[in-house]
């Protein structure tokens, strides 16, 4: 095996806690692993022939091994979970989270806050609160931050010198800190404050800070104030009451962990426990890793999922970690307090373990069945061929249909996980005019490729400006892949129109009709993936699908024109009398083709007059 041409090198290694990196081909990283001894732990892979299917894989293709001594087996972990997420190694169980559910970002580094609605947990000081599921909850969380304490939502630089405020302040959902006669630091900051506490699911709370600031208010006779947080109060109150729950006395703030691993994969499901309530429900997959073995899996997803979230005092899993104690105190340094690992025998807590298990095992089913898996084979190749961040659960596709620049319109089609999604397509007809004006020549093209549809590119930009423009105002949520029927210049129409937006960080592709080739910004050739691949096929039917629909719309479009260009403009005959007409004749050229006396059994003798005058005229 390749491996022992390492031996040498291996004996050398030094008896401290540090991490090691398996090397491949081309420098390739392979596989990041942690170790109290680096030089038993390395050394144990001489003799692991045989032991998984997943371990023989690797070690055929070790070419070189890299190591880091550590000062603690603490410091270890923290720097192979670093190494995983910035390399990805191929056979490290890589976490993936559920990118089609939201999270809600409190902007703490910012001086005057904002709730903005996130697709990940990003680093940089702000504090994130979710995944929320289903994904409206996120919105409808965000107003109430607006309503009821009035934070911004604006982009300003606060300095709170503006001579008035906005409107938003006028319709009470912004407390607007711009003017700082209105409302000072201080006050926006207990704003701020509530706020965490209604993103933490701490309604109690919040609820009593509310009633004690509404008798404070009453007390002073400032009774506008008093009614509007004892509005706020009964409405904090009320969603307390209707959260979800299952509730256990005592049992505080806690995660349970609930894991199902296969060869296919491995599921993870997520209780997020705040004063005795599940809050939410975070279900994460992992890659299969070459047939990890569960406990493998269940420190990996651990030590990741905690890598973007803040701990809780407790953590339940469905069994004992190798690297448990060394687990607890990287996370306790994360939280600044103490941080348990349990494995929870019997009980209350052991109960709320296996339900998270049996819901990672139903989760596992719907994912991993043959359907399922080769959706995932398809958008997993897509993530790697686009480099894109993340596997794209959710695609969006935009066609465009037109006749010769007649009644242009377009079509944008929803795919998750595969599955398309049709209570959330949409349909839009082009308005053209001086904002979506679009050149070949202005996108970069070269002339021959400006002969074929110019229009094209002006109705693409609109569009997906006019989508993306709603999406910004509600909150999302924004697609992992944006893709475009069409080549180039249609996918830089639509880059330019993300980015007048402020979304030039979406990623677009285009895939072209007769090619059926990809095209992205980032690379002069096109993308060809080979024909009957998984990962084309599932490009191809979105594609088709939103060509259907923008056809569908347009054929219904061309047939509203043909009756207005014709019924519509005949003196006395509005819409019940076309209605008629066409119930009775059929067609247009059916009601041209009538006589006079049966018009009149249909209209009456004045309007049929009018009709037989009106294409005798038009004859």
């Amino acid at each position: 095996m390749p491996v022992h041409d390492l031996k040498e090198r291996i004996a050398r290694l030094p008896e401290q806690p540090g991490v090691y990196l398996w090397m491949g081909a081309g420098e390739d990283t392979l596989y990041v692993g942690k170790a109290r001894s680096l030089r038993s732990r390395v050394r144990s892979y001489l003799g692991a022939r045989g032991t998984s299917p997943r371990i023989d894989a690797l070690l055929e293709d070790i070419v070189d091994i890299q190591v880091i001594v550590t000062d603690s087996v603490v410091e270890a972990l923290a720097l192979e979970n670093h190494l995983i997420k910035q390399r990805a190694p191929k056979y490290n169980v890589l976490l993936r989270d559920d990118k089609s559910y939201p999270y809600l970002q409190l902007t703490t580094s910012e001086a005057f806050p904002r709730v903005l609605v996130a697709r990940h947990v990003e680093p940089g000081g702000d504090y994130f609160a979710g995944p929320f599921l289903p994904a409206r909850l996120a919105r409808r969380t965000m107003g109430l931050a607006h309503r009821l304490f009035g934070l911004r939502s604006c982009n300003e630089v606060i300095t709170g010198r503006r001579e008035r405020p906005c409107l938003e302040y006028d319709i009470k959902r912004c407390a607007a800190p711009c003017v700082a006669e209105i409302c000072s630091a201080e006050r926006y900051g207990e704003a701020v404050r509530q706020t965490r506490l209604l993103l933490d699911g701490r309604t109690d709370e919040l609820a009593e800070t509310l009633r004690a600031r509404m008798g404070e208010a009453a007390e002073a006779e400032r009774f506008e104030e008093a009614a509007h947080l004892r509005d706020a109060m009964r409405t904090v109150e009320n969603l307390r009451d209707r959260q979800q729950k299952v509730a256990t006395v005592g049992q505080g703030d806690r995660d349970v962990f609930g894991l199902k691993a296969g060869p296919s994969g491995a599921v993870v499901l997520v209780f997020q426990m705040r004063g005795g309530r599940v809050l939410e429900r975070v279900e994460l997959a992992a890659s299969p890793a070459g047939g990890a073995e569960g406990a493998d899996v269940l420190e990996s997803v651990v030590q990741q999922f905690y890598g973007e979230r803040e701990p809780p005092p407790e953590v339940h899993l469905p069994r004992t970690l190798e690297e448990s104690q060394a687990l607890e105190a990287w996370l306790s340094a994360r939280a600044s307090r103490r941080v348990r690992l349990r494995v929870p025998k019997r009980g209350d807590r052991r109960a709320l373990v296996d339900l998270a298990t049996r819901n990672a095992e139903l989760s596992y089913r719907t994912r991993f069945n043959d359907i399922t898996a080769a959706h995932f084979e398809a958008l997993e190749t897509l993530r790697s061929v686009l480099a894109l961040p993340g596997v794209p659960r959710r695609i969006e596709c935009f066609d465009i249909s037109t006749i010769q620049g007649s009644e242009t319109v377009a079509s944008m089609v929803v795919c998750e996980d595969g599955r398309m999604r049709r209570g959330e397509y949409r349909k839009y007809r082009i308005k053209g005019g001086e904002g979506s004006r679009l050149t070949a020549q202005g996108l970069g093209l070269e002339a021959r490729e400006s002969r074929a549809r110019p229009d094209d590119f002006a109705a693409m930009r609109e569009v997906v400006q006019r989508r993306y423009r709603t999406l910004l105002e509600l909150g999302g949520p924004f697609p992992d892949l944006v893709l475009i029927d069409g080549g180039r210049g249609q996918v830089s129409a639509a880059y330019d129109a993300l980015e007048s937006i402020g979304l030039g960080n979406l990623v677009a592709a285009g895939l072209a009709k007769r090619e059926d080739v990809l095209f992205i910004r980032e690379r002069a050739a096109p993308i060809v993936l080979p024909t009957g691949h998984p990962a084309l096929l599932l490009l191809q039917r979105i594609r088709d699908e939103a060509h259907r629909f923008a056809v569908t719309y347009h054929r219904r479009a061309r047939a509203m024109r043909d009756l207005r260009s014709e019924l519509d403009r005949v003196p006395g005959i509005g819409s019940r009398r076309r209605q008629a007409l066409l119930r009775a004749f059929g067609s247009v050229a059916g009601v041209r083709r009538a006589t006079l006396e049966e018009l009149t059994a249909v209209v009456g003798p004045r309007a049929a007059g009018s009709v037989i005058g009106f294409f005798a005229r038009s004859a």
